[in-house]
């Protein structure tokens, strides 16, 4: 079963390399708004065929963004939201899973599983979880609404919101009908547009699915993006151009992540990339690197 990765240092100077890290919980205070990321586990991606428009030399170029094997260190988890009592849930991680490396995969190992016990960490009862918000149906998003292995999901009375054109278009996602059907009668579909919960709306913008979404959270004069899988790596704000070989529609996607960066580079405006190594909050900066983490 593949372990939690060590954090690598950055080459020469001892200093842990957070762009090629798993994350750990983080959270931040937006006005009113307590958000908070919620680690389930990690998956490599390795970086040619991840983005398959990318050549050796590119990467070669950019080698801080790859751990020891070479890979992309992609972390997995959920964003929570908590306004006072009452919390949301935005992704469900992939679940308590485990998948070795195959040679004849875009991915290398993975591992789930810590999302129940993250959100202990963060002394928030799952049960007491009102709603989870999906950005897109891939496997990684909603693993612990209906986990794979029969395992009882700690989310069960929690309702599921998920974009219309998402839930209409969900064969398309790849997901095994059979988990999706585990969840299926709890699913509320969203409008773009919608408040799903104190400050937070929702934003369809396609792309990397039919019916991607990405919440927009506001509070306190300050807003958050969290974009779900319309960036993958950090390195995407540099180079928006690079589509995913998952993504459903790369032109699309490509175009939305253009917007995404613009709107990243407002000082009021944070992003949360779930997949961003261990660097998921930050801004949009000119020049390169482009993506600038926000302390914690």
């Amino acid at each position: 079963m593949p372990g939690t990765p060590s954090t690598p240092s950055t080459p020469g100077t001892g200093t842990p390399n957070r762009l090629a890290a798993e994350a750990g919980a983080g959270t931040i205070r937006l006005g009113d708004l307590t958000i908070s990321y919620v680690p389930d586990g990690a998956v490599e991606l390795k970086p040619r065929v991840w983005f398959p428009g990318t050549t050796g030399a590119f990467w070669a170029a950019r080698t801080e963004y790859l751990n020891t094997a070479g890979n992309l260190v992609a972390s997995i988890g959920g964003l929570l939201v908590e306004h006072g009592d009452r919390a949301l849930l935005i992704d469900a991680g992939v679940g308590p899973l485990a998948w070795p490396d195959a040679p004849d995969r875009p991915i290398g190992a993975l591992h789930g599983g810590a999302l129940p016990a993250s959100l202990a960490a963060l002394g928030r009862d799952p049960e007491a979880i009102e709603a989870v918000a999906i950005t897109h149906l891939h496997v990684d998003h909603i693993g612990w609404l209906a986990p794979a292995t029969g395992a009882p999901t700690p989310l069960a009375g929690a309702e599921v919101l998920v974009s219309a054109s998402e839930w209409e278009h969900r064969a398309l996602s790849g997901t095994d009908p059979a988990a999706l059907e585990g969840f299926a009668a709890r699913v509320r579909t969203t409008a773009d547009g919608e408040e799903v919960f104190p400050g937070v709306r929702v934003r369809t913008t396609a792309g990397h699915t039919a019916g991607h979404t990405v919440y927009e959270i506001a509070s306190g004069g300050r807003r958050l993006l969290a974009f779900g899988d319309a960036l993958h790596s950090p390195v995407q704000v540099d180079h928006p151009e690079i589509s995913a070989v998952a993504d459903h529609d790369p032109e699309l996607s490509a175009d939305v992540r253009r917007s995404l960066v613009a709107e990243l580079a407002d000082p009021d405006t944070i992003g949360f990339g779930v997949h961003f190594a261990d660097v998921q909050f930050g801004r949009a900066v000119p020049g390169t690197p482009g993506w600038l983490p926000e302390p914690r």
